[in-house]
């Protein structure tokens, strides 16, 4: 079974593979022997695989309490932080216990914040059950909400003690969300690894399951031990999400967190490549990579409309918005544009 360790201030490993549901409490007790588990889900994950879980738990002699709040982005606010705040308190979870997030990237995020304010940071394990959330928002410790202002404007970066990848959860996942995971793919492709960007746009990723997980997983992870903090390197991971998430905003969340993504790799590339920043043909090559799992690469709107929103991205600093834009499929670089300059840009 593949296991990747994440060289941070206190390293953890991210185990891929089928069953790891099963053997999760084992694993946990063997980790942390004497703490009380608190699982964080939503509904819809808690229906398939929550009880899984707690026989996990139970069965390895670990006392285990659950929440499960709404599925979906409506679910990741302060409110539902409130909720979960005063079910941590009603459980008695202490600082010598640990959450455990067991989702997508909604509930790896949600989870996590409160792990990382509950009592001023409590250790807490990922279990994520959709593709996305396995390559990407799994690993690396950024947590947060979004609030009416924008997305993941508050949170906090807080590691893992271990992330367990159960590639079996995948089976349940609709077609429509594994796509949401495949955008995310292709983005380290596109920006890391032309190789692995040519596997992903030959439309086999299902049959190359694993390989791709371990590959996107150690992206992030070199990734992250490189740059921890979101200074410099890892902005690059950002490659689509400036327009995506104002995508996602714009259509009150409608447009799901990959296909924002898709279409805004797509949209920038293009207007890079129009500006004489980006080799010729790389906008095709994604619109082909997109195109071949039936996901859309042009935002049904005016680019110029969605730049009050990108002006609260996380990548501001001061009167400048830095945008990822690709040299080349497989190498990318931070684009600072001045703010007053943003609407010719994306009007390129």
């Amino acid at each position: 079974m593949p296991t990747i360790t994440v060289h941070t201030a206190a390293p953890y490993d991210i185990l891929i593979g089928q069953g790891l549901l099963q053997s999760a409490g084992a694993r946990i007790r063997a980790l942390r022997p004497k703490a009380k588990a608190a699982v964080i889900t939503d509904d819809r994950v808690d229906g398939l695989y929550g009880a899984a879980l707690t026989r996990s738990l139970e069965s390895a002699g670990i006392e285990a309490v659950k929440f499960a709040f709404p599925n979906g982005e409506g679910s990741k606010n302060l409110s539902t932080m409130q909720d979960i705040y005063r079910f941590l308190n009603e459980s008695g979870i202490t600082r010598s216990d640990l959450l455990i997030a067991l989702g997508g990237g909604v509930v790896g995020d949600v989870a996590g914040f409160a792990a990382a304010s509950w009592l001023r940071g409590i250790d807490f394990v990922q279990i994520p059950t959709t593709f996305l959330a396995m390559i990407d928002s799994s690993v690396g410790g950024k947590t947060g909400v979004d609030t009416a202002e924008g997305k993941n404007l508050v949170g906090a970066f807080w590691q893992p003690v271990l992330v367990l990848c159960d590639s079996a959860t995948l089976s349940t996942l609709p077609q429509e969300n594994f796509c949401d995971g495949v955008a995310e793919a292709i983005k380290y492709g596109a920006i890391f690894d032309e190789a692995l960007f040519d596997l992903l746009a030959s439309g086999a990723v299902k049959e190359h399951l694993e390989q791709v997980i371990c590959r996107c997983v150690d992206l992030k992870r070199e990734t992250v031990e490189r740059d921890e903090r979101d200074t410099g390197l890892r902005q690059l991971l950002n490659f689509g999400h400036t327009l995506g998430h104002a995508i996602e905003r714009q259509s009150g969340y409608a447009v799901s967190h990959g296909r924002a993504v898709g279409i805004g790799m797509a949209e920038i590339t293009r207007r890079s490549e129009a500006l004489g920043l980006t080799a010729p043909g790389s906008a095709a090559k994604i619109e082909r990579a997109l195109a071949a799992y039936g996901m859309a690469d042009r935002y049904d709107g005016n680019l110029c409309d969605l730049v009050p929103a990108m002006l609260g991205d996380k990548k501001r600093h001061g009167a400048s918005l830095t945008f990822i834009l690709l040299d080349k499929i497989g190498r990318a670089r931070l684009h600072p544009v001045p703010v007053s300059e943003i609407g010719p840009f994306i009007g390129a």
